[in-house]
């Protein structure tokens, strides 16, 4: 069902540079850099047919949409409100060509999509473990930080399941945990073939880890250079300006 017009006063609609717009609450759920991360890290092949699961507000299946023409995507969102939010801006952006959100869980992914269907998945799954720490009151932010309607496993489960041999995911997980998503993707036979640390500054230690796996590859792991965010405290990174600056501009395919 969609939003009353009195449930829109509490969004806002947010512009990124070149000129995606987001619709979002004023407070709730909001995306945080970790997806922009995600969405520079994926590469695609021409003509891939995508999955981003837990698609939130959207945000990463438009970045790719925006910057690989003749991809397709496919979000699914298990909350209705971040759902019909991210509709919304699909259309906002004139992307319902390329891109279709839909209200699913990934639990029960069978139900949307056949098997062996995808090139690519792609998720930011909740990071934080139901008894670790403190659960945000506002439901829509605690059900995408803790694992209450979907776990890491249920995430792999459900790319493995969807993605055809060969095929690739893309995942981003706190540097913490990151034994947790390595261990897990070799058990859904994901095998991890990239990897990347991402950290706040130079001087600090690891904050995320992005990893790309393959489905049924084989042994063979490039780790690549690390990312900082910031070059110094309030002022990015010379990388990360690089990838504000290049949310929408349009990549060739596979480099």
């Amino acid at each position: 069902m969609e939003n009353s017009c009195q449930d829109r006063q509490y969004e806002t609609i947010d512009e990124l540079r070149g000129g995606l717009r987001i619709i979002q609450q004023r407070k709730g759920y909001r995306f945080s850099i970790d997806a922009l991360l995600l969405a520079d890290f994926v590469t695609l092949g021409k003509g891939s047919r995508v999955v981003d699961l837990g698609t939130g507000s959207g945000i990463v299946s438009m970045v790719l949409a925006s910057r690989y023409e003749s991809a397709t995507i496919d979000g699914v969102e298990i909350q209705e409100t971040l759902a019909d939010m991210a509709r919304r801006s699909v259309a906002i952006n004139r992307l319902n060509d390329r891109i279709t959100i839909h209200r699913g869980d990934a639990k029960r992914i069978s139900t949307l999509f056949q098997p062996n269907s995808f090139d690519v998945s792609v998720f930011n799954p909740p990071y934080r473990k139901l008894n670790s720490g403190k659960i945000n009151p506002d439901r829509e932010r605690a059900v995408a930080r803790h694992e209450i309607k979907g776990s890491l496993d249920e995430f792999l489960g459900a790319s493995r399941y969807l993605l055809k041999d060969g095929g690739v995911v893309f995942s981003i997980y706190p540097a913490s945990r990151g034994v947790d998503l390595i261990a897990r993707m070799r058990r859904h036979r994901l095998e991890p073939k990239r990897l990347r640390m991402v950290y706040s500054d130079a001087s600090s230690e690891a904050e995320f880890m992005l990893v790309q796996g393959t489905k049924n590859g084989g042994e063979e792991l490039d780790v690549c250079q690390p990312l900082y965010i910031y070059e110094r405290q309030g002022v990015y990174s010379v990388e990360m300006e690089g990838i504000f600056d290049g949310i929408t501009r349009p990549r060739g395919y596979g480099d």
